[in-house]
């Protein structure tokens, strides 16, 4: 199967043998993992990373797991973002209070490793469905992850690695903006460094490429910021 980069986690955890158990295991399952110990790291990472699913402990110092949740959730670019609260709070109110606040998932601690695991890959198969083989549709553009292939109003369209990387991104979430430096960590990943201005040059080779049977260009850009679909 070829995706775009590999699917980012981000673990918020204040204990540091929790945190890198957490890390180890999504590395296992080949997530790539970025990690913040409070709150306001936590705020920042998000920014920068912008995650496909958020590991969040609910007792973080200086800013409590409750209230990152709270402003992830109220902001329209991260409130997609899937949540998973860990708490040692076991009580149904405190998960209602989890939940209620946003968070889209609730674990108690101590966990089973598996079993966050299997919800982890739940949360991104309803945001990154290209990573467990889903066809993906917008208008007269279909994209088959398993077999790379691409087809407008039914004519097969032929793109390079990296314009279908591109595109499967663009594709998962139509309507949003993304950034130059957003689709460098999705499409090529944070460990490669690439010049904003290559997101550019692929981005016209992706239009010239499906509309070469004819049709508009169905990515737009926004200027200043960076490329949307539709």
């Amino acid at each position: 199967m070829v995706t775009s980069a590999k699917p980012c986690v981000l673990v918020v955890e204040d204990e540091m043998a929790q945190r890198e158990v957490l890390i180890y295991n999504l590395e296992a399952e080949g997530f790539d993992v970025a990690s913040a110990d409070h709150g306001d790291d936590a705020l920042l990472a998000v920014e920068e990373l912008c995650p496909d699913v958020i590991l969040l402990d609910w007792m973080l110092p200086k800013l409590s797991g409750i209230e990152v949740c709270r402003q992830l959730k109220s902001r329209s670019e991260t409130r997609d973002i899937p949540i998973i609260m860990l708490s040692a709070r076991a009580e149904d109110v405190d998960k209602v209070r989890g939940l209620e606040t946003g968070a889209d998932d609730y674990m108690v601690k101590p966990y089973s490793v598996i079993e966050l695991m299997a919800r982890v890959r739940t949360q991104l198969r309803r945001v990154r469905p290209s990573t467990v083989g889903t066809n993906l549709e917008y208008q007269d553009i279909t994209l088959d992850p398993e077999t790379h292939r691409v087809t407008r109003n039914g004519k097969e369209i032929k793109l390079g690695p990296t314009e279908f990387r591109l595109l499967t991104t663009l594709m998962e979430k139509p309507g949003r903006v993304w950034s130059r430096d957003m689709l460098l960590d999705r499409v090529w990943g944070r460990e490669v460094y690439v010049d904003t201005r290559t997101v550019d040059v692929h981005v016209g080779r992706l239009r010239r490429s499906l509309c070469q049977h004819g049709g508009d260009d169905p990515v737009r850009t926004v200027r200043g910021t960076g490329y949307a679909l539709g």
